[in-house]
């Protein structure tokens, strides 16, 4: 039996495919790597220590944070900066972006990062998966002067990678940088991450679709139709709903199951509830790289041009046949 490639031998074999194949991505990568790893630790912990509940904190959009929301925010900010390998970080759990000087003069690095630090942390205390994702881009402001706005309120198309972590059954890391999506799973015991999911596709056909059917009397019209549509009794319908209330998990179970999560807007949330910037553009380019699609009902997600950090956007992503299905009966409606 072949033994299995490490998460840090996949990143050095593959650093050549990196346009700017400097060994900084890479770096990189191998930061978010061990950042999770650390998060792990704590989220297997959760129940044995006080590490569970609400902080009394709420984030930029007014939600509680969970105890763990600010741990794993902690533990990736610190994980990026002390490594001297980013210019510029942001996350869901802060108001604004963070510039990070390089300990090396006046240079600058050359990449900034945009984490969700624990999708999904609302569940943690009934012992449902979470997870964390994040997105990388190249700066694009003068280089030797400090990250910018600029630099974080990029196009979904240019992101040079973006992946997530998935803390479950089992620990898993999947990420693209533009060739594929793959998998890696951690071996507790050994604290080191293998491939074992390599170039992970959507299935050419799905059934399944993931959607909080609670909030079904605010949707637009077109979802209400699209719902009906899943629903029917005919041929290869009908689909099976699957909802999890963590995106990492909802996602995670489509692209190997085959389905489509739907996050529409609603009278509450009007422009969406899913952040452009932390959540929808990363899962929009695994999903493009896996074979499936992303879009708001009406675009691309990954051609929408950001005004805001916390912006927020509906979102239906998954295997693409059934997104096109989303779009088609929202455009009709």
């Amino acid at each position: 039996m072949t033994p299995k490639k490490t998460l840090g031998e996949f990143i050095i074999e593959n650093q050549s495919q990196f346009e700017y194949s400097t060994g900084e991505l890479s770096r990189l990568l191998n930061a978010i790597r061990l950042a999770a790893k650390a998060v792990n630790h704590e989220v297997n912990k959760a129940g044995l220590v006080d590490i569970i509940g609400a902080t009394d904190q709420v984030n930029h959009s007014n939600e509680e944070q969970q105890k763990l929301d600010v741990f794993a925010n902690t533990v990736f900010k610190r994980a990026l900066i002390n490594r001297d390998i980013v210019c510029g970080f942001a996350s869901e759990e802060e108001d604004d972006f963070v510039t990070i000087s390089s300990k090396n003069g006046n240079a600058q690095n050359n990449y900034v990062v945009l984490v969700d630090p624990l999708d999904g942390s609302s569940n943690i205390d009934t012992n449902v998966s979470v997870g964390t994702i994040f997105s990388i881009y190249r700066k694009i402001t003068a280089k030797d002067t400090p990250a910018a706005t600029a630099d974080f309120l990029q196009k979904g198309n240019k992101q040079v990678a973006s992946g997530y972590i998935l803390y479950g059954t089992s620990t898993m890391l999947v990420y693209t940088t533009g060739h594929g999506v793959n998998g890696f799973t951690l071996n507790p015991a050994l604290g080191t991450f293998y491939l074992s999911h390599p170039n992970m596709k959507f299935p050419a056909t799905g059934n399944i679709y993931s959607i909080n059917e609670g909030n079904y009397v605010h949707f637009p019209e077109g979802v209400k139709q699209y719902l009906k549509y899943c629903q029917e009794d005919n041929g290869d319908r009908p689909y099976t709903s699957r909802y999890i209330g963590s995106l990492v998990s909802d996602f995670h179970r489509n692209l190997i199951k085959g389905g489509v999560y739907l996050y529409p807007s609603t009278l509450h949330y009007p422009k969406g509830k899913l952040r452009l910037l932390y959540e929808c553009n990363p899962m929009a380019f695994l999903a493009e790289q896996a074979g499936g699609a992303a879009s708001n009902g009406a675009q691309r997600i990954l051609d929408i041009a950001p005004n805001e950090l916390h912006e927020r956007t509906p979102f239906y992503c998954g295997n693409k046949e059934m997104v096109v299905d989303i779009n088609r009966f929202l455009a009709k409606a």
